[in-house]
C-alpha cells in the first residue's frame, strides 16, 4: 500500500508518498481502507522528532481517519466488511489502509459525508475526555478555551455551548472570531490585541472561568490560573508555549483549583481510562447529535495525500478553521 514516509526528523520537506508494508489484522482489529485522514499538531510534532508514537503503535502519522471495513480479525463481533467507519488511531492514519482495535472504532455518523468523518475522532474524543469527562463542565459553567479556531477549538465550542456553559474564545484574527462566535462563542478574545486576562475577568464580573481548556502549555500557565475562579480547573493539552514553567501554588490553594495535564495517544487501547472508554462515551454522548446536525465538523480544505507537505505548512501556519483533510483518491 501507498502511505505519507518520513525522510528524516525536519519540516515539512521530510514528508514523501512511497509503497510501505500493509498492516497486520491482529485479533480484536480491523483493516480499514482509507478515505481520508486528518492533520493534527501531534503530527507536526512528530514529524519534527518530538512525539514518538506509543509502543507498538504503527511510526505512521495521522491519529484519525475514516473509511471501509475491508478486513476483520479473529475475536471481532459487532462489525463486517463493508461497514463504514471512523476511528481514533494511535499512529497510521496517513496511509491505504490501518488496523484499528475495535474500541477505538465509530460508526460514519448518518447524514456525515464519509471523507469529512475523518475530521471528527480526535477532537470530539479529546474535548469530550478532557472538558467533561475530567474537567465535569456543567450548565451555567463559564468555559474558555484557547484557540477557537483550531479543530479542537471549533469542536469545544460547539459541545461547551450545547451544555449550556458560557463560551469564551481566544483567536488571533477577527475573521476567526466571527466563525468561534457563529458556532456558539459568547465572547471572542483577539489574543493579538488584548490580554485576555483582563477581558476575561470583564466579562465574568471579576469572578474568573469555572474551566480552561489551554493548548499552549508554558507560556499561558500563570495567565489561564489568574482566570480561574474558585473550585477552577485547568485542562492543558498542548504545548506549543513550551513545557517547563513555575506556579503559584498560594494561588492555586487559596482558589482551591485544580490542573490536570492529559495526552490522549498515550492512554491504553482498554480499561480505565482508555481510548474505548472515551469513544464508547463520545458515541453515546455526541454521536446523536451529529447525526441531528447539532454538533457538526469543520473543515478547512481537503487536499491529497500525496500533498501531505502543503497540509502541514497551512496548519503550522495557522492558516486555517477546523481541519484540514489528506484524501487517499487524490
Amino acid at each position: 500500500m501507498r502511505a505519507v514516509t518520513l525522510s528524516g526528523a525536519g519540516g515539512p520537506e521530510v514528508l514523501g508518498w512511497g509503497e510501505v508494508p500493509d498492516p497486520v489484522c491482529r485479533p480484536g482489529e480491523v483493516v480499514v481502507d482509507v478515505v481520508a485522514t486528518a492533520v493534527n499538531r501531534a503530527d507536526l510534532l512528530q514529524r519534527a522528532g518530538h512525539y514518538p508514537p506509543p509502543k507498538g503503535a504503527s511510526d505512521i502519522l495521522g491519529l484519525e481517519c475514516s473509511g471501509v471495513v475491508s478486513e476483520v480479525g479473529d475475536g471481532v463481533t459487532g462489525w463486517g466488511v463493508g461497514d463504514e467507519v471512523c476511528a481514533l488511531l494511535s499512529g497510521g492514519g496517513y496511509a491505504e489502509r490501518v488496523a484499528v482495535p475495535t474500541g477505538q472504532l465509530l460508526p460514519r455518523p448518518a447524514g456525515v459525508e464519509l471523507a469529512t468523518a475523518a475530521a471528527l475522532p480526535e477532537v470530539v474524543c479529546t474535548v469530550w475526555s478532557n472538558v467533561f469527562m475530567l474537567a465535569g463542565l456543567r450548565r451555567g459553567d463559564a468555559f474558555l478555551v484557547h484557540g477557537g479556531s483550531s479543530g479542537i477549538g471549533t469542536m469545544a465550542i460547539q459541545l461547551a455551548a450545547r451544555a449550556g456553559a458560557q463560551v469564551l474564545t481566544t483567536a488571533g484574527t477577527a475573521a476567526k472570531l466571527d466563525v468561534c462566535r457563529e458556532l456558539g462563542a459568547e465572547v471572542g478574545i483577539n489574543y493579538r490585541e488584548e490580554d485576555f486576562v483582563e477581558r476575561v475577568l470583564e466579562e465574568t464580573d471579576d469572578a474568573g472561568v469555572d474551566v480552561v481548556l489551554d493548548n499552549m502549555g508554558a507560556k499561558y500557565l500563570s495567565r489561564n490560573l489568574d482566570v480561574l475562579c474558585t473550585g477552577g480547573r485547568l485542562v492543558c493539552i498542548g504545548m506549543q508555549g513550551g513545557t517547563t514553567a513555575e506556579i503559584d501554588l498560594g494561588l492555586l490553594m487559596r482558589k482551591r483549583a485544580s490542573v490536570h495535564a492529559t495526552t490522549l495517544r498515550a492512554r491504553p487501547a482498554t480499561g480505565p481510562g482508555g481510548k474505548a472508554e472515551i469513544v464508547a462515551a463520545v458515541r453515546h454522548e455526541v454521536w446523536p447529535d451529529v447525526e441531528r446536525g447539532v454538533v457538526r465538523p469543520i473543515v478547512d480544505r481537503r487536499l491529497p495525500m500525496s500533498r501531505a507537505a502543503e497540509a502541514h505548512r497551512v496548519v503550522e501556519a495557522s492558516e486555517h478553521v477546523g481541519k484540514v483533510l489528506l484524501l487517499t483518491d487524490g
